[in-house]
């Protein structure tokens, strides 16, 4: 008996350990939440000081630093197409104190476009909040006789080869689009890419190129003193500068990804600290005076509102430029 009673104690004993344990446990955990911010977060940008990703990181940086009461200090990294960035916070600690601020193209399209990637997208990120998007916009000199999709793409299946279109580089959002564009419509159409974006959108003035892709901001004055036509954006909902441009979609074209802006968090960061972050970062994005400070840049409030919304949103992009990128062969590797 006296054997018995100890092993009935030994297990009595062991079973309240074990709970001791567990509670120890999730009491840590909540109580890092709770504390959660208790010295400076480091938002990564990855981008260069003075771009219009720094901008709008730096404007969200200092709205942050008020509501969570802590230092938001801007980190910019650029470079490798986001690649330099990501992975500075794909390699930090995962407690909320690292963040990125990054583009879609950066998340979606690096990978689609590049095989070697030293992380991957899905497995070790996790996403927080989606914070601003905008539509490319597709533009055509003054003197080609066109104002509209259709239109355009019918004079250029009229006249193979005669025409080429500019985007800013080799594998941007642009070039991606009209490549699936051309593919759908069987237009003959080489691609020009430029180095600045201001250098496309003056030889788009003079006439010297036709056809050529933006960015939504790049070109607002060059289309508010009609310098040149903008017949197209892409995604669902025209933009809040140049609401007379109409969408892919409008124009029978249904083509729905659209340029983002958003902030990610090493993989494993605690699901308090995300689910608190995501919640913040779009009241803030939502705020009338931040959302006329994003408008001024030809963007809007994202259409993610929770970090699973705006996880969907990544997951059906990298489909469909994986897609783009088989069906078309273009790549960013050596």
């Amino acid at each position: 008996m006296k054997h018995l009673y100890t092993r009935r104690s030994l297990a009595r004993l062991l079973g309240i350990g074990l709970a001791a344990a567990a509670y120890g446990a999730c009491g840590s955990s909540a109580l890092a939440d709770t504390t959660w911010p208790n010295r400076p977060i480091t938002l990564v940008v990855a981008s260069s000081a003075g771009s219009g990703t720094d901008l709008l990181a730096r404007e969200l940086a200092q709205r942050m630093a008020v509501e969570l009461k802590q230092p938001v200090v801007v980190d910019n990294k650029p470079g490798g197409s986001g690649v330099i960035g990501t992975q500075a916070v794909v390699r930090a600690a995962a407690d909320g104190y690292t963040l990125l601020y990054t583009t879609g193209s950066n998340t979606v399209m690096a990978p689609a476009l590049m095989k070697n990637l030293p992380y991957d997208v899905t497995k070790d990120l996790v996403p927080v909040a989606q914070t601003v998007e905008g539509g490319v916009i597709l533009h055509v000199s003054n003197d080609l006789p066109v104002t509209s999709l259709p239109e355009l793409v019918k004079l250029v299946k009229a006249n193979p080869g005669k025409y080429s279109y500019g985007t800013w580089a080799v594998g941007s959002s642009g070039h991606l689009t009209m490549e699936w564009l051309k593919r759908k419509t069987g237009m003959d159409l080489p691609h020009v890419p430029y180095r600045q974006t201001n250098q496309l959108l003056t030889e788009l003035t003079t006439g010297t190129l036709k056809i050529g892709f933006t960015d939504p901001g790049a070109p607002l004055p060059f289309i508010e003193s009609r310098r040149l036509r903008s017949i197209a954006v892409t995604g669902v909902v025209r933009l809040p500068r140049t609401p007379d441009i109409p969408t892919f979609r409008e124009q029978g074209f249904d083509f729905e990804p659209v340029g983002w802006f958003g902030v990610l968090a090493p993989a494993r960061t605690p699901a308090a600290i995300v689910e608190r972050l995501g919640a913040l970062i779009t009241r803030i994005q939502n705020q009338p005076d931040m959302v006329k400070k994003v408008a001024a840049l030809n963007v809007q409030p994202a259409q993610a509102k929770t970090p699973a919304q705006f996880q969907a949103i990544i997951q059906r992009d990298l489909q469909m430029w994986k897609q783009i990128v088989t069906d078309t062969g273009i790549t960013l590797d050596n």
